[in-house]
C-alpha cells in the first residue's frame, strides 16, 4: 500500500540537547530480520526492532520515554517518582528500577484492570520486580481516572515534606513521547546508513505515547514511514482520537507542524476480550515468535501486535515485496503472571 520509504541523504536532526534528559537506554537498538517467520507466513520481508532490549529492568519502549521524563524531574529536583498502571505494568516496573538508577523513591498505583486473575497475578512477574527496586505501591479497583488518582497521591505526598514527580500511565506525555521521536530519528538514520528502507512500521499502541512519538518524530524529520498501531485495549476511533491528540502536543513541543487525523493508522481486531486477556491469536503470536525466532513478546501488550502483523500478512494486507519493522515494546517479564494460559495453548 506504500511506497517504500528511501532516503537519498542523510535524515533531518532533531535537537534533543534542548530538553532534560538523563542516560537510561541502551541506544540504537537492534534491528534484526526474521527471516523463518517470513517463511513460514510466505508473506513479506518481516524485521524486527528491538526496544525490548533498553538494558533497564529487562527492557522495553518505557525506558526511552523516562529519559526525558526522569530528566525533567532530577531539573526539578525531585525526590520521588509516582505513576501508576495495571498490575502487571511494564512502565511501572521501568520506572521503580529508573528510580533506583538516579536515587529516587518510587510510589506507584496499581490498578485491578484484569478481571478472573488469581492471587499470584499480583504477586509474581512485574509486580515481584517492583517490589525487588524497592517500589511502594497501591491497588485501586477497575475503572478509576488512574491519571488522578496518581496526581492526588503525589499531593499528599508533596503536603507531606517529599518532592514527588508525578508521570503519567505509560509515560505517555510530549515530554515522555520525546523518546519515541527519538527513536523515529533512529530508524531513519538506519535507513540512511545501511540502505535498508521499510514499507511499514507494525507496533501495539496503548497508552499512545510510544505511537504518537513516531508518528511526530517521522513527520519532523521528513521520513515518510506510516505507523500501524495494533490496540490492545481501546475501539479503533478511540484509539485513534487519543493518539491523534498526543501527536499534536508533541508536535507543538518539538516545534513542528501538525498531522492530520487520516495519518494516524489503528487496527483494533486483534483486542479479544479486552486489555490484559490474552486472545488465541495472542498466543499463537508467542509461540511462533518463540519457536521460529527464538523471541519473547509478552501477553499483553507486544504479542497483540505481533497477532495483528501476522493477520495483516494472512490477509493480504502487506504487498509481497514489503519490508515490514515490527517494534518490539518488551514486557517478557509478564509471561510468569500468565503461566496457566502459555501451558494450557502448548498442550
Amino acid at each position: 500500500m506504500a511506497e517504500t520509504a528511501t532516503l537519498t541523504q542523510a535524515p533531518a536532526r532533531i535537537d534533543f540537547g534542548r530538553f532534560p534528559r538523563t542516560n537510561l537506554c541502551h541506544r540504537p537498538t537492534p534491528i534484526e530480520a526474521m527471516p523463518r517467520l517470513t517463511e513460514l507466513l510466505g508473506g513479506p520481508r518481516l524485521f524486527i526492532k528491538r526496544d525490548d532490549c533498553t538494558g533497564l529492568a529487562t527492557g522495553g519502549n518505557k525506558t526511552r520515554k523516562l529519559e526525558f521524563l526522569v530528566g525533567e524531574a532530577m531539573r526539578e529536583k525531585a525526590d520521588m517518582l509516582v505513576t501508576q498502571g495495571a498490575v502487571q505494568s511494564n512502565h511501572v516496573r521501568q520506572t521503580a528500577a529508573a528510580a533506583c538508577k538516579v536515587g529516587m523513591k518510587c510510589h506507584v498505583l496499581l490498578e485491578r484492570r484484569v478481571p478472573g486473575r488469581d492471587a499470584s497475578y499480583e504477586t509474581t512477574g512485574n509486580v515481584l520486580l517492583d517490589d525487588l527496586f524497592g517500589a511502594t505501591h497501591e491497588f485501586r479497583p477497575a475503572g478509576l481516572d488512574m491519571n488522578a488518582e496518581a496526581e492526588a497521591v503525589a499531593e499528599a505526598l508533596r503536603a507531606e515534606g517529599h518532592r514527588p514527580y508525578f508521570i503519567p500511565g505509560g509515560g505517555s506525555n510530549p515530554t515522555g513521547a520525546l523518546g519515541y521521536a527519538n527513536c523515529a530519528q533512529e530508524i531513519a538514520e538506519y535507513t540512511s546508513e545501511t540502505g535498508q528502507a521499510f514499507d511499514w512500521l507494525v507496533m501495539a499502541t496503548g497508552s499512545t505515547g510510544t505511537q504518537a512519538g513516531l508518528v511526530a518524530g517521522f513527520q519532523t524529520i521528513g521520513h515518510d514511514l506510516p505507523v500501524m498501531g495494533v490496540s490492545v485495549r481501546q475501539p479503533r476511533e478511540r484509539q485513534m482520537s487519543a493518539v491523534h491528540g498526543l501527536t499534536q502536543k508533541t508536535l507543538e513541543k518539538l516545534g513542528a507542524e501538525g498531522v492530520p487525523l487520516s495519518r494516524i493508522l489503528v487496527d483494533d481486531g486483534y483486542v479479544g476480550e479486552g486489555y490484559g486477556i490474552p486472545a488465541e491469536s495472542t498466543m499463537e503470536a508467542i509461540r511462533l515468535l518463540a519457536r521460529q525466532e527464538g523471541i519473547l513478546l509478552d501477553p499483553v501488550y507486544s504479542a497483540k501486535g505481533m497477532a495483528g502483523l501476522i493477520g495483516m500478512v494472512r490477509q493480504g494486507f502487506f504487498k509481497p515485496t514489503d519490508n515490514v519493522l515490527f517494534l518490539h515494546t518488551g514486557g517478557a517479564v509478564a509471561l510468569f503472571a500468565y503461566q496457566d494460559q502459555l501451558i494450557a495453548s502448548m498442550t
